[in-house]
């Protein structure tokens, strides 16, 4: 007899956990309700959310590998609350090697009222927060629900009144709403996937499926692009309906209650904060249709399935990966940076070169040149006339002139990026000449790429691939998920460019060039993305891997054991085996290792444990085993996304990690796999034996992501979730360089986000002896850095521009030098700096930046080096580390050097690539937790601010 296969669908969109089992028939494409839970979730959804689903598949009786497929809500909905789900999500189908499902969190809660027995039209408004929501009209009848917008975000009463003014159409059509609480098999009712095409594609985020019903959706779009309705996928669809097996339905309750009410139905939990708004809108139906429902997931899943949007079964076609949630927006720095953009702002282009500049006057025009010599940056209103110019060049008599340009620039819906030839050491120059541009029009869930040019002797350098890639990942983030354009039908070169991204045609236009030349239709069911060439990458980063090279699996420890040391697994088992927690997981089978291609796989001493780091602007995996060693350390930054703000925006830090996880930590797995002698996916999550994260300190937004990733993937693995103090991790980095290194020790932190000395008396036993009073180190680096206009991040520029410069030069103060304390303070420092730029321009002299940096950086240094000599004097501790990004900077470790050989005192350093934010530096702490049996509950949150001298 086959085993059941049952889908779990979740949504956290709002202040409601909805959860959903359903049994899955791939016979009839049916999802049949076994249990369904909702419950108020209050800014709790990631404490709450994995105990409330083991609760309810115990309660079903549905073991963990019983599930064949994971739903989520996608949103739109709090920004928060969709990441928490969508991350979860993404680590329970991760784990469970099976597909990941996105559904729009608006469907479902449009197919919940229908599940009730709502028909006619229905207004979901959400509540997008800042005033806006989040509308889409339904309409709703026996054969399921039709879907009669796109996702967008509007102003409460512009959306009120949108609504208002239309609210008599459904009358006057001859419709009306009707509502009945019997259930669909008691009415006869029969759910047929009517959600439209279009919205199914916006809803789910995933590949759009190359199939003959497609192809006539696409084929009846009309005039406008409207394309909201799809029809069966066969007629022998129609009958085979959802069994719904809801509460209300099963029990009877409110059974045969019915009303009619003329115009249309409202829900949505935006009525909790504008129900007189909407009121004029049509009937306000009760409260608990307002949110996403377990039962109304499942209907929106097999609504995906039907229309052949989804399949259940199909794990490769929904990698957990492509997964996104719907923002609608971009983030309000991006937002701020295209409405300065579209003025004319000199000092958007040449604000280095005024007397008199502010720090973040030099943010916009920080951007760098890659190494092929091109900086990309969103298209400003200075730039216009060079676009024109091109256009010129290139389009011959279909060119636009500079006002049309102009105007695009600033509207909501259009994305605009350029690039410009430049010299990858330096920052880009006012005067850089523009050597390329895109455009975008985001309507009705597709970009339309209105312009693509590049200048002739800029051609095939990956110019244009890139710059479509940058508008069309702006595009996803407005709503955006396919793209279409028109190409001259002669132009077989751009025709043929095109479908390497990813772009098919759909027939021409007539005549539709100004010569009278046709055009062809191209579309992309999938936004293209930004290639990396020669080297692994994920959402437009690179990854790196930071596992030293060249060490084999022979050299990473003993012979393969399954326990870490001799009779822990009976312990470990002793302690924790009632809880049902599996502590060691068996080895890849020999089977496995034949079918990898591998025949020398050696494995290395358990347990493996896969640690998570991302608490700022990095998204870093590593695997570490029983031994201690790094079978794989590997990171993606996403520094080229936050330079052009000169620092990170934590809204993007948060949203680059919900897109990088999952390939980070495949990549991750598969580096250690090769480690081991193992072909890629010879290392599987099932061969794991903990799954551990940074839990504090750093940006919530960014923590959030891996805390609920790496619980989603302890909680479908059955393994422990270990968390991790992110301080905690840049001590043991030091470990990385120096395994022999052991406390006791002094330690400076220096980074970005903290500055302080820490007392090591053991392993888990810290004292801190002084922090920052203001800035951090790196803060302060980063700060100096924009005022001389040097980019983003400050302290490698700094670093670079100061060796050429005269560390005596300017006598900027040392700050608490001689405070008789081990505290520290950078904010002054920082003044000093940007006021004596100021002033030196102001007078019209030459500024000598290396000697600015040159001095600026001498005056940290000699604080730290002072203070941390009076740490070692009171502590008497014969050891000093480093730890944090600015620990690579080459003055700050030849002063420390200094210091440690004239105290003769052991200096341990970590790996200029370990100073960092790194997920290796999690899993040696977490090995040591693991050992300790420190494990963290299903209900543990991530924290911006976490004491380290407190125990955890």
């Amino acid at each position: 007899m086959t085993q059941p296969q049952y889908a779990l669908a979740f949504d956290t969109a709002n202040e409601t956990i909805a959860i959903g089992v359903g049994l899955l028939d791939a016979d009839t494409c049916t999802v049949r309700l076994v249990a369904s839970a909702e419950a108020a979730a209050r800014r709790a959804s990631n404490t709450q959310l994995l105990p409330r689903i083991d609760a309810l598949l115990a309660e079903a009786g549905v073991a963990r590998g019983d599930i064949a497929c994971v739903c989520v809500g996608r949103g739109p909905g709090s920004f928060t609350g969709v990441r928490i789900a969508m991350a979860t999500a993404k680590g329970v189908a991760s784990a469970l090697e099976v597909g990941l499902v996105g559904v729009s969190t608006l469907d479902a809660v449009a197919w919940g009222c229908w599940a009730r027995g709502v028909r006619g039209r229905v207004l979901v408004a959400a509540d997008a927060m800042r005033k806006e929501v989040y509308p889409v009209e339904f309409s709703l009848d026996e054969a399921g629900v039709e879907r009669l917008g796109n996702d967008r975000v509007v102003k409460a009463a512009e959306a009120a009144e949108e609504f208002a003014e239309f609210g008599s159409s459904a009358e006057e059509s001859g419709g009306a709403f009707s509502r009945s609480e019997l259930s669909a098999g008691e009415s006869g009712a029969c759910s047929v996937a009517q959600t439209g095409f279009a919205s199914l594609q916006n809803s789910l985020g995933e590949h759009t499926p190359d199939s003959p019903a497609a192809a006539r959706d696409f084929d009846a779009f009309n005039a406008r692009g409207t394309r909201f309705v799809n029809t069966p996928p066969d007629s022998s669809a129609a009958g085979e309906g959802f069994v719904a097996n809801s509460s209300a339905a099963s029990s009877g309750e409110k059974k045969g209650c019915s009303r009619v009410v003329a115009g249309r139905g409202v829900v949505g939990d935006a009525l909790r904060k504008y129900a007189d708004l909407f009121a004029a809108c049509g009937t306000i139906l009760p409260e608990d249709l307002w949110t996403p429902t377990g039962e109304g997931l499942l209907l929106a899943l097999q609504a995906a399935w039907r229309s052949g949007a989804a399949d259940p079964f199909d794990a490769a076609r929904h990698n957990p990966a492509f997964a996104l949630p719907v923002y609608t927006r971009l983030s309000d720095a991006e937002e701020a940076e295209r409405v300065r953009a579209s003025k004319v702002d000199p000092t958007l282009a040449g604000a280095r070169g005024s007397k008199h500049v502010t720090m973040n006057d030099t943010a916009v025009a920080n951007a760098r040149a890659n190494s092929a010599g091109v900086a990309y940056k969103p298209l400003d209103r200075a730039h216009a006339a060079h676009v024109a110019a091109l256009e010129a060049q290139v389009m011959g008599s279909d060119a636009w002139n500079e006002a049309l340009v102009a105007d695009e620039l600033g509207r909501a819906d259009r994305v605009w990026w350029a690039a410009y030839a430049a010299d990858p050491s330096a920052p880009l120059p006012a005067d850089a000449p523009l050597v390329g541009y895109a455009g975008g029009w985001v309507v009705d869930g597709d970009v339309q790429i209105l312009k693509v040019g590049v200048a002739p002797d800029a051609r095939r350098r990956g110019i244009a691939a890139e710059l479509v890639a940058r508008v069309a990942a702006d595009a996803r983030n407005l709503g955006a998920r396919t793209s279409s354009l028109e190409v001259r039908a002669g132009n077989t070169g751009a025709q043929a460019f095109y479908e390497t991204l990813g772009y098919a045609s759909l027939g021409k236009r007539p005549r539709y060039y100004s010569d009278g030349e046709d055009a062809l239709i191209m579309k992309a069911g999938v936004l293209p993305t930004a290639a990396r060439a020669g080297a692994h990458g994920v959402a437009g980063m690179s990854i790196v891997n930071y596992a030293e090279a060249g060490s084999s699996a022979a050299e990473l420890g003993e012979p393969f054991s399954r326990s870490d040391s001799p009779g822990s697994r009976e312990s470990a088992a002793g302690a924790f085996g009632s809880c049902g927690t599996r502590f060691v997981n068996d080895p890849p089978s020999p089977a496995a290792t034949e079918e990898s291609g591998s025949s020398a796989a050696v494995f290395p001493a358990y347990p493996l444990i896969l640690a998570i780091e991302s608490s700022c602007d990095e998204t870093a995996a590593a695997v570490v085993d029983g031994s201690g060693a790094l079978l794989s350390d590997v990171v993606a930054s996403q520094i080229d996304f936050h330079a052009r703000f000169g620092g990170v925006v934590p809204e993007i830090a948060s949203r680059k990690h919900i897109e990088a996880i999952c390939g980070v930590c495949d990549e991750c797995l598969d580096v250690a796999a090769a480690q081991m002698g193992l072909a890629p996916g010879g290392l599987r999550w099932r061969d794991l034996s903990a799954v551990a994260v940074t839990y504090a300190p750093g940006l919530v937004g960014a923590l959030v992501v891996g805390v609920a990733f790496a619980k989603g993937a302890a909680w479908a693995l059955d393994v422990p979730f270990i968390g991790v103090h992110h301080l905690e991790g840049h001590l043991y980095a030091n470990k990385i360089g120096a395994p022999d290194f052991a406390p006791p020790a002094v330690v400076s932190l220096v980074s970005g986000g903290n500055t302080l000395l820490v007392h090591m008396k053991d392993w888990g036993n810290y004292t801190t002896l002084g922090a920052t009073i203001d800035d951090a180190v790196g803060e302060a680096f980063d700060k100096v850095a924009k005022a001389l206009g040097l980019g983003y991040p400050g302290g490698p520029v700094i670093s670079k521009s100061a060796a050429q410069g005269n560390a005596q030069a300017i006598a900027f103060p040392r700050a608490m030098m001689h405070s008789g304390d081990l505290r520290f303070s950078l904010s002054g420092l920082k003044t000093a700096v940007v006021t004596y730029v100021n002033g030196e321009r102001a007078a019209g002299r030459e500024l000598s930046v290396p000697d600015v940096c040159a001095s600026f950086q001498q005056a940290v240094v000699d604080v730290q080096v002072a203070k941390a000599k009076r740490a070692l004097e009171e502590t008497g501790a014969r050891t000093f580390c480093l730890g944090g990004g600015v620990a690579a900077n080459p003055v700050l470790r030849a002063a420390y050097e200094d210091l440690c050989a004239k105290m003769r005192v052991r200096l341990v350093m970590p790996p200029l690539h370990s100073c960092g934010d790194n997920a290796g530096m999690i899993a040696l702490v977490a090995l040591d937790r693991y050992r300790q049996g420190k494990f963290f509950g299903l209900d543990a949150d991530a924290l911006a601010h976490a004491d380290l001298d407190e125990a955890y």
